[in-house]
């Protein structure tokens, strides 16, 4: 068993390619790709412990980019959208399934980038990223509250799981 589970740490450590797989992972768990980084973040860290801090600023990076792009797309969805209206103002009709658009974008214009800080929460988070985007909330605080929301998220994550699990 002891072995199975070093085995999958240096796997997932990716020991070959380090920082740059960890920025690789990392960016592309932030977009609305089902991918966990902590289990690679987490591995890296197993093996080289020295490097912790430079894994999370890392991790942090990558995964911050990532949620700037998925706020880029929510962007570029809603100017494509609003081109669409234009062009096709007959098919616009109001759905009773709107009330949920009405809920979010309520909330999310009445907390601000604020909100953003909670794009690390795994589904929710990158949803909130694109969603935005769409409402275009200003996006330097954006960034800023994502970063400050996913820093903290690897910072206690990889901590707590190597007191945890500290012979593995």
């Amino acid at each position: 068993m002891h072995a199975s589970i070093h085995w999958l740490l240096l796997t997932l450590a990716l020991p070959r390619v380090g920082l740059s797989a960890i920025f690789i992972v990392s960016l592309i768990s932030a977009t609305l790709l089902p991918l966990g980084s902590e289990p690679a973040v987490f591995g890296f860290v197993k093996i080289a412990p020295h490097m912790f801090w430079a894994a999370v600023l890392v991790a942090t990076l990558g995964n911050t980019i990532g949620g700037a792009i998925s706020y880029a797309m929510g962007l570029g969805a809603e100017k494509a959208y609003e081109r669409w209206r234009e062009k096709h103002p007959e098919k616009i009709h109001k759905k009773a399934g709107g009330r949920w658009h009405d809920y979010i974008s309520y909330w999310l214009h009445r907390l601000g980038p604020p909100a953003l800080f909670f794009s690390w929460v795994p589904v929710i988070g990158d949803l909130l990223c694109a969603v935005a985007g769409w409402l275009r909330l200003p996006f330097g605080p954006s960034v800023f509250y994502m970063a400050l929301g996913k820093f903290l998220r690897y910072a206690i994550m990889t901590a707590a799981l190597l007191w945890f699990f500290p012979g593995v």
